[in-house]
């Protein structure tokens, strides 16, 4: 099995990169520009523009998350042979790292994603939730390019 997952290397790459593109530029979206139209435009028709965004979002995104995931969980798997690599060098430090905050954002995630299911997402607590996942993708990002070069 193992073998057969790292013939398919590239296009697990490809998958979780694309995933983690939609993700973070859907929340950066949501963060700096619809945050700075509330200034702009009437809170009802604000209101309208926020609901069909989210949506569109609510349909594809726990897909993309999933995949996100699915395809770490591989690269992951075949990079580090399991957990051997985990703390032994700066590279499994960073990795650790990137790890956690992944988690953090899945965490998070579902935390919304529950809190709208049961009516307790507000706006207040929607505005916050994109703003700290969005911080915690940043660090993602940054440790995810800066793992191989420092």
């Amino acid at each position: 099995m193992r073998e057969l997952v790292a013939a398919y290397y590239p296009w697990i790459v490809l998958v979780h990169l694309s995933c983690a593109i939609v993700f973070v530029g859907a929340v950066a979206f949501e963060v700096l520009v619809l945050e700075a139209l509330h200034a702009r435009i009437d809170i009802a028709t604000m209101g309208q523009i926020e609901e069909a965004v989210m949506a569109r979002v609510r349909r594809f995104m726990p897909i993309v998350v999933l995949l996100l995931f699915l395809s770490g969980f591989a690269l992951f798997d075949l990079r580090c042979n399991g957990v051997s690599c985990i703390g032994t060098a700066r590279f499994g430090w960073f990795l650790l790292a990137k790890v956690v905050l992944a988690f953090a954002v899945l965490g998070v995630f579902v935390s919304s994603i529950w809190a709208g299911l049961r009516g307790r997402m507000n706006a207040c607590r929607f505005r916050y939730t994109h703003r700290i996942v969005l911080a915690l993708m940043v660090g993602i990002v940054f440790l995810a390019k800066t793992m191989f070069y420092l």
